[in-house]
């Protein structure tokens, strides 16, 4: 039974992975369909879309490092809770 449940946990654990990268994909090509327009030209010729594009980055990046250091703290507590 316990084999099982671990089976079950180890599955959803994939189908969280796979939803997560899609939504990441989605999310990273995203900007560059939205950079079409006008604005992106404006801020081309200004020299500005440098700064709009390195803050994306590090915002995508910050989320990103919160969802693995949270992804580790809650497999740390499953772990913990399935010894006792």
């Amino acid at each position: 039974m316990d084999l099982w449940n671990q089976k079950i946990k180890s599955t959803s654990r994939n189908m969280f992975i796979i939803k997560f990268s899609k939504i990441i994909i989605f999310l990273f090509f995203l900007p560059l369909t939205l950079m079409a327009g006008t604005t992106t030209d404006f801020l081309r010729s200004i020299g500005k879309i440098y700064s709009v594009v390195a803050v994306i980055v590090i915002l995508f990046l910050g989320i990103v490092a919160c969802l693995i250091m949270l992804e580790r703290r809650i497999s740390k507590l499953e772990k913990s809770k399935s010894n006792e």
